[in-house]
């Protein structure tokens, strides 16, 4: 059965890891719904965090082999309640059909969206949330004329309480490194 997983990849900046990533999820017919790239809060270790629907078995196969890249520390798999997250949009919209009511601006408010920029020509507004509420925004948004979107990939932080540092300390233990506090 067919889930939605966040995949946490913590790794070495390295160039064409992403690549290799994208291989390992095409050879078992996964499709990457989103995928952000940051540093993480470890000087030195960059996140990639990759949306996919999928099953458990192929995720977690996926992930194991991702572990076994070179310049990768850690894989994580989450599901949606394991993570909390969001993602930004972007809307940009005539400023004249902002200028001709009122409608737009209850629009923006009632979503808890913002304005951005205002010009002259158009108008970019900000909605952060899950993809439900910006598409809904959208929605609401698409009768006045929106002449760009954009959405960000997810950003997502994890509700358990053992993080990579804790991972990585007893990696550095199991190694023979001296222990830490």
């Amino acid at each position: 059965m067919k889930e939605e997983f966040t995949i946490s990849i913590f790794s070495e900046h390295t160039i064409g890891l992403l690549n290799q990533v994208t291989i390992i999820l095409t050879r078992r017919q996964i499709n990457i719904e989103s995928i952000t790239a940051s540093e993480s809060a470890v000087k030195g270790v960059h996140k990639l965090t990759i949306v996919v629907n999928t099953s458990r078995e192929l995720v977690e196969k996926s992930a194991r082999q991702m572990e076994k890249l070179v310049d990768v520390l850690k894989v994580f798999v989450h599901t949606l309640n394991e993570i909390i997250y969001q993602e930004i949009a972007l809307y940009k919209v005539k400023t004249t059909e902002i200028m001709a009511s009122n409608k737009v601006e209850e629009i923006v408010r009632s979503s808890t969206a913002r304005f951005l920029e205002i010009t002259p020509s158009f108008v970019v507004i900000e909605k952060t949330g899950h993809k439900h509420e910006t598409a809904d925004l959208l929605k609401k948004l698409e009768p006045f004329g929106v002449l760009q979107f954009v959405r960000s990939g997810r950003v997502a932080i994890t509700k358990q309480l053992k993080e990579l540092t804790s991972y990585l300390k007893e990696l550095d233990e199991a190694n023979g490194a001296p222990k830490t506090k």
